[in-house]
């Protein structure tokens, strides 16, 4: 499932945002992309990453700007400056120039100063961005809500739809039977003309299509199915690969109920349900 969630704040004067972005994939991919320095952090990042999402493929990009905290260290570089003063006194000296030497013109030159980036407390960093990145992960988790509230609604829809299909199936079959025995009854008529049809013969016909032509328990099997789709969609965890699997099993019932559709009627309603099915099927592939 698609998501996205970014926060920043200040701790510790380090100005630190988090931003997570996520598509689909078939099982959990974390991708962390922080400044190298900060490489300590990718483990805690893909684990609290972890903890909030199963499946699904997720950029966690970590900035962190410690330009106001005390990570850069400015120091003096004393034996430089002392070379740069006995340079200049011999220049005064010997040339008889002025003594305008000041603080600023000295700070101007090369190397004069030197900085130092210190190495950050790592336990107290990582607690600073983790604590970002949960802020982060409630918008994410949130926009990944409501789209999962919108999918549940589809699904849950095109549910209803297949059992009105099923339905159709059951008040069909019947007629079918009753459609062939009528069919079967005028054929032999005709073939047989003058000659006495024995009734029972064709009872037993009509007996033998019946049986072969049966759909009951693919419709008790598909409503059932509908039913565990209805409950999983009500549970508040990861249920995207038992969806995955439940499909499929509606799949083969729609499918064996066309192979014994022996029916233009039936076949165009089965038709209809396995495009349900795979309207759901796209959809799951969506879902955590």
């Amino acid at each position: 499932m698609t998501g996205y969630g970014r926060a920043r704040q200040t701790l510790h004067e380090r100005d630190i945002t988090v931003e997570l972005r996520s598509v689909n994939h078939r099982y959990l991919d974390v991708n962390v992309k922080a400044p190298r320095i900060y490489g300590f952090l990718e483990e805690a990042a893909k684990t609290a990453v972890a903890a909030l999402i199963a499946r699904g493929k997720v950029d966690v990009f970590i900035s962190i700007d410690s330009g106001a905290s005390g990570d850069v260290r400015i120091s003096l570089n004393h034996k430089i400056l002392e070379g740069y003063l006995d340079a200049l006194h011999e220049m005064r000296d010997q040339y008889g120039l002025a003594d305008d030497i000041s603080v600023m013109s000295l700070a101007r030159l090369p190397d004069v100063f030197s900085s130092e980036k210190q190495e950050a407390d790592a336990d107290e960093l990582t607690k600073d961005v983790l604590a970002v990145l949960a802020a982060a992960g409630a918008d994410f988790c949130a926009m990944r809500a409501r789209e999962g509230a919108k999918m549940k609604e589809d699904i849950l829809s095109r549910g209803q739809t297949i059992l009105k299909l099923v339905a159709e199936v059951e008040q069909r079959s019947p007629q079918a039977v009753e459609e062939y025995r009528a069919k079967l009854t005028a054929r032999m008529n005709e073939v047989l003309a003058d000659t006495t049809i024995d009734p029972q013969r064709i009872l037993a016909e009509a007996a033998i299509y019946a049986d072969r032509t049966a759909v009951a328990e693919e419709t008790v099997r598909l409503r059932s199915h509908m039913h565990q789709m209805e409950v999983m969609a009500a549970e508040e965890k990861p249920i995207g690969r038992k969806l995955d699997f439940l499909v499929q099993e509606m799949n083969r019932e729609a499918n064996t109920i066309g192979s014994k559709a022996n029916d233009i009627e039936l076949a165009k309603i089965v038709v209809d349900i396995k495009s349900e099915i795979e309207k759901i099927r796209e959809q799951i592939q969506n879902i955590e």
